[in-house]
């Protein structure tokens, strides 16, 4: 590893197009969810994978599900078919609290199009035939997540991707609360961070970009990052930025025209901006839009729960883990911990050996654990999934230290043996 280097990462805001989709998707998640246990449906049972596209007044949702019946209509010939009409109103409710009122894309005037169905039969019997088998649910789909964790700031994630997302959530509610001129910023935005590592702990912030919409078409560059300077710095908190930091505010020059109305936004493209902002890996799958059978997102959310735990509990000051899983199996195909040289004391496989210990790991465990079957998605869908703060209703669980303990004990009794 080394000691002194510069590195970056980028965040986009709530109104980015893609982030857009990504709302979309996790409101409809969290409908289903949320419509299942109005009507005493068993939410284990939820199944959903649902994808949005959007452009110029035009959202398209699709995807495959498994619905409560308060979702679902009878057709012209007596068949259950899905129902739009709350898919289309929990998407407008969405572009309306991100902000979007303007004439390329209008919470009111967006066509929306909802073009979902049955989830496929042999794509369910890989979890639900398992289950009978197994007694737990088979993994979704095959794959490899990754969870990481570092002890550069309070919620321990890495610098760069901290302050790229705490930038866009400050300039957001400030925006929302709409006094002054931040008011006239749009919902679109992009931000990016290059903080410099001295003796591999950050030291000072060496560039920052940001790129905002902005609703009043008189502005320059020059105006902007007068508008939004205070809470870039408010953001950095005890983080100096340098005397020498190059600053780059809407480096273009005007940007009127934002969110899906200038660029199409999908489901799913920001999945280094979801997770640790390239400062460690991330597996293959996006999370928004899936239940939490799809071990993209629940095996996700387990392995950042517990290279959390494990740095929390001061057992290293970094740890990645990787899990992988075969779809229709329950347990994972394995379990890697990676300390980065920075155990305290323990190894990589007395980490591994305590995990297994104190976790369970099959997508049924996991959801368990981390009380996932809950409408708690539409608040991950920006600003990352990782460093937040865990809600009471459940929201953000996999943030939780509550492992720590446990962990601790494990590794003693180990060392013990």
């Amino acid at each position: 590893m080394r000691a002194n280097y510069l590195f970056t990462s980028e965040s986009v805001a709530e109104g980015h197009p893609d982030k857009v989709c990504d709302r979309i998707s996790d409101e409809i998640v969290d409908l289903v969810y949320r419509e299942a246990a109005k009507t005493g449906v068993n939410p284990w049972g939820v199944r959903i994978a649902c994808e949005t596209l959007a452009t110029t007044n035009r959202v398209v949702i699709a995807g495959e599900v498994r619905l409560p019946p308060s979702l679902m209509k009878k057709d012209k010939d007596g068949k259950d078919v899905i129902n739009p009409s709350k898919f289309k109103a929990a998407a407008r409710r969405a572009i309306k609290d991100i902000g979007y009122e303007q004439d390329g894309f209008h919470w009111k005037t967006a066509k929306i199009d909802v073009l979902l169905h049955s989830q496929s039969a042999d794509i369910a019997q890989g979890v639900d035939n398992a289950a009978d088998q197994q007694g737990d649910e088979g993994a979704g789909d095959q794959g490899i997540m990754f969870g990481y964790a570092c002890k550069e700031t309070p919620d321990l994630m890495p610098a760069p991707i901290y302050y790229s997302h705490k930038i866009l959530q400050l300039l957001a509610t400030a925006r929302k609360k709409g006094d002054g001129d931040v008011a006239k910023l749009g919902p679109d935005a992009k931000s990016q961070v290059t903080v410099r590592y001295v003796n591999g702990k950050p030291a000072e912030v060496t560039s920052i970009v940001l790129s905002t919409q902005h609703l009043d078409e008189s502005w320059d560059s020059k105006k902007v990052r007068a508008v939004v300077e205070p809470y870039i710095l408010e953001a950095f908190g005890d983080l100096p930025v340098a005397d020498d930091c190059k600053w780059y505010i809407n480096p273009t020059g005007k940007f009127v025209i934002g969110g899906p109305d200038g660029d199409a936004g999908l489901t799913g493209r920001k999945i280094i901006v979801d997770t640790y902002g390239g400062a460690a890996p991330h597996g293959g799958g996006a999370f928004s839009g899936k239940d939490t059978t799809k071990v993209d997102r629940s095996a996700a959310y387990a392995a950042r729960y517990l290279a959390k735990n494990v740095v929390a509990a001061g057992l290293s000051d970094r740890c990645t883990i990787q899990l992988s899983y075969a779809i229709g199996v329950a347990q994972p195909l394995s379990i890697y911990v990676d300390l980065h040289g920075t155990g305290k004391g323990v190894t990589e496989d007395q980490v591994e050996a305590a995990i297994r210990k104190n976790m369970d790991l099959s997508p049924t465990g996991i959801r368990r654990h981390l009380d996932l079957n809950k409408p708690i998605y539409a608040k991950t869908s920006a600003y990352g999934h990782f460093g937040r703060k865990a809600g009471r209703d459940g929201s953000f669980s996999w943030e939780r230290t509550d492992l720590v303990k446990a962990l601790k004990e494990a590794v003693k009794v180990k060392e013990a043996a």
